[in-house]
């Protein structure tokens, strides 16, 4: 066993990586304080060809020295747009026709382990504030909520460990479903 070089790993450049398709997948991040958290989003989206994030309200922006230090580039590589309120950011996503879920402990949240992303798909997920989670806003617009299931004494996932696992997780199954 050795670890592949660069050269091995075949990494296509940003403009290579824009023209590739994208998953039907939007993130939008409510509300995100820190820019670490944001970058690591743009760096899982980017590695994951996630159509577009979606930044809301206080979420910094690139070129912010945060975001730029986590996301390594991939605030080049990855489709963003900012909107200063939820409400802005619903008019855009009804636009879209893309399917809204919220990743958030709710009283009706679907565990994503029986969460089917193949039947909601093209889909935008909101993953909310690292303290006050997702916006009161979303959740009369969204077609339901996604828990990530945890088994410690904490209740949740630093966002941008919760961002990965849930994309993983959409992508894993979309790129599992037959071609139709």
């Amino acid at each position: 066993m050795k670890k592949l070089s660069l050269e091995e790993l075949g990494r296509h450049s940003v403009s290579e990586h824009q023209n590739k398709p994208k998953f039907p997948v939007k993130i939008v991040l409510d509300n995100i304080r820190s820019g670490i958290n944001v970058g690591s989003a743009f760096r899982t989206a980017d590695a994951l060809l996630i159509d577009e994030l979606i930044l809301v309200g206080i979420s910094p922006q690139p070129p912010h020295r945060e975001i730029l230090k986590s996301a390594i580039g991939a605030e080049e590589s990855v489709p963003w747009r900012y909107f200063p309120t939820p409400e802005a950011c619903l008019d855009y996503l009804e636009e879209t026709g893309y399917a809204l879920w919220v990743v958030e402990q709710t009283n009706a949240s679907t565990s994503l382990l029986d969460f089917r992303a193949t039947s909601q798909y093209p889909l935008a997920l909101v993953f909310g504030n690292e303290v006050h989670g997702v916006s009161e806003a979303f959740l009369p617009h969204a077609n339901g909520a996604i828990e990530i299931p945890q088994y410690g004494t904490k209740h949740s996932f630093n966002v941008s460990i919760a961002i990965g696992i849930v994309l993983w997780e959409i992508v894993r199954q979309i790129q599992a479903e037959p071609a139709g």
